[in-house]
């Protein structure tokens, strides 16, 4: 009988850490306004753009910063993004680019100067559902703690946070997360 009962914890337990770690990576914060949307290329970039410009256009900040360095010497992913938004209809002179950043790291670090050289005091921050949270970090460090970040991700093709488990693909795509998110205070440290 004991042994059922250890049975039956241990699988609870299980199924509760399988559906926590999806909400984990996951965070979604309740839209406000903001002074500008923040979209990092990566992992279906054609969808962050499309969730950014969708924010701009029901006006929730009034610019919008594209991410994102060349994966190859070609045009950056920044400025791919940046036709993608101005196709959708969004003004040329109302998307930054920062084009060297070929990580989250970069991303966060080389925003940073933009949002000073522009006075953006609070930003919406897209990128895909399993990397949000190690985003919102990342910029977090590099941002302060007291600057207002939202958390708002873009849909994803193979990743939910309800049913990650159910797909090889997003289960490939969890883990990478979790051991990433392992690794962020070493390389915080290593920053300072």
């Amino acid at each position: 009988m004991k042994h059922l009962v250890r049975l039956g914890w241990l699988v609870a337990i299980i199924v509760g850490l399988t559906l926590t770690i999806g909400f984990f990576l996951s965070p979604q914060d309740q839209l406000s306004h903001a002074d500008a949307i923040v979209v990092i290329s990566g992992g279906e970039t054609q969808e962050r753009v499309a969730e950014g410009v969708r924010l701009f256009q029901q006006d929730w900040a009034p610019l919008m910063i594209m991410s994102g360095a060349a994966r190859d010497e070609g045009v950056s992913n920044a400025a791919t993004m940046q036709r993608l938004a101005i196709a959708s209809g969004v003004p040329a002179d109302k998307i930054l680019l920062e084009e060297e950043a070929r990580n989250t790291f970069g991303n966060a670090k080389n925003v940073r100067n933009l949002v000073g050289e522009h006075g953006i005091s609070s930003i919406i921050l897209v990128t895909s559902p399993y990397h949000q949270h190690r985003a919102a970090l990342t910029f977090r460090h590099f941002l302060g703690a007291n600057f207002p970040i939202i958390n708002h991700s873009a849909t994803d093709s193979a990743w939910r946070k309800n049913g990650w488990w159910l797909d090889a693909w997003a289960r490939h795509l969890t883990w990478t997360e979790l051991q990433k998110i392992a690794y962020l205070p070493l390389l915080f440290r290593l920053d300072t």
